[in-house]
């Protein structure tokens, strides 16, 4: 049965601070934060963070200006700062299996976010900072981070997971995305990074600029190594001694990919193979971690991003270069329904909210 679902568009332009403090000002009033402190419950202690000592010398390298915006989030929400740099660090926690699929043009990257809807936190952001960093447009992750998205300067970077197991210390997917997006002018810059910073768990990152060369860098907490292409699922073809047993589904996936966007002729027939169930690329098997949540496309040259929840759906469009140059954009709520009977964690309380945990 289908149901609907839905995704905040949120915009902000500002200092870090100023977006953190005013993210947590939205978050006193959603239900994301109970519903994650309750999924997350006894597991917090053991996966979360950290030392928030280390954690401030490793962000102060690569992002000082994102501990800024957890300033703001923690004093909005009257939160000590260890507690928020577990809940909005992007560094340690454990991560959720989850599917993706990938597809790369020269002048586009497609992209369907596989996972459980369950974890789903409904937000679409497009943030210009006013202190240091590239404006950014894409839905979030761990609030911080970011699942996909593009930045001012025509970057765009997708994600998709290989496996958790032999995890090491340092950031996870989500945050990685957010420090590509925000610091990162190019591919080059893009890998330079990956190829730097400890990474927690093993993820294939997608990258395209305007130049429109694509690359996948697949990364482990133990090597990074980094390939032209212009598919990806959830396997490693370098790494091969990284990946899981079981990789005959994305390897299916990967050449269904490859042999349907043979056939299409333009964005939008590349963006309905990944969107339409038709195609099989799109997956409804949300209960297993799997299923398609969003489909996503993002334009380096023209800095356009479409952007839908569930299959068969016209796409939202946006156009950066317009809300960055002042327009306001007048979306409020991206809809969709999907084949789960569940909700994003920003819709509703999951649980009690008698028994709500305390954000202190």
């Amino acid at each position: 049965m289908l149901k609907q679902f839905y995704s905040d568009v949120i915009q902000y332009k500002g200092t870090h601070y100023d977006y953190g403090y005013f993210q947590g000002e939205l978050l006193k009033d959603s239900t994301i934060l109970p519903n994650r402190e309750k999924q997350w419950g006894p597991k917090k202690n053991r996966h979360f963070l950290i030392n928030p000592d280390e954690y401030k010398n490793i962000m102060s390298k690569f992002a000082p200006a994102i501990l800024d915006e957890i300033r703001g989030l923690a004093d909005a929400l009257h939160m000590n700062m260890e507690k928020a740099f577990r809940l909005f660090g992007g560094y340690y926690l454990e991560y959720t299996r989850s599917g993706c699929s990938i597809f790369t043009d020269s002048n586009f990257m497609v992209r369907n976010y596989d996972s459980n809807p369950k974890g789903y936190e409904g937000r679409y952001m497009l943030y210009e900072p006013t202190d240091q960093g590239l404006a950014v447009i894409g839905p979030s992750m761990q609030i911080t981070g970011r699942i996909d998205g593009m930045n001012e300067k025509g970057l765009v970077m997708g994600y998709n997971f290989t496996h958790s197991k032999k995890s090491g210390d340092g950031f996870l997917c989500n945050m990685i995305g957010r420090l590509i997006l925000e610091t990162c002018a190019s591919v080059d810059e893009a890998i330079s990074l990956l190829k730097e910073i400890p990474h927690r768990h093993s993820f294939s990152y997608v990258l395209l600029d305007s130049t429109g060369e694509s690359y996948v860098v697949e990364a482990s907490p133990r090597k990074v190594v980094v390939r032209k292409s212009n598919v990806c699922t959830n396997h490693f073809q370098l790494l091969d001694e990284e990946n899981r047993y079981r990789l005959e589904e994305s390897r299916h996936r990967e050449k269904t990919i490859q042999q349907k966007q043979l056939q299409a002729m333009n964005p939008y027939q590349a963006f309905k193979v990944m969107n339409d169930p038709a195609h099989s690329v799109f997956s409804k098997k949300y209960d297993a971690a799997a299923g398609t949540i969003h489909t996503s496309t993002y334009f380096p040259k023209e800095l356009k991003a479409w952007f839908v929840i569930g299959p068969n759906r016209e796409p939202v469009i946006f156009d950066f270069t317009k809300w960055i140059q002042g327009d306001k954009i007048n979306i409020k709520r991206i809809k969709g329904n999907l084949e789960y009977a569940g909700s994003f964690v920003n819709m509703e309380y999951l649980f009690d909210p008698s028994a709500r945990y305390g954000l202190e």
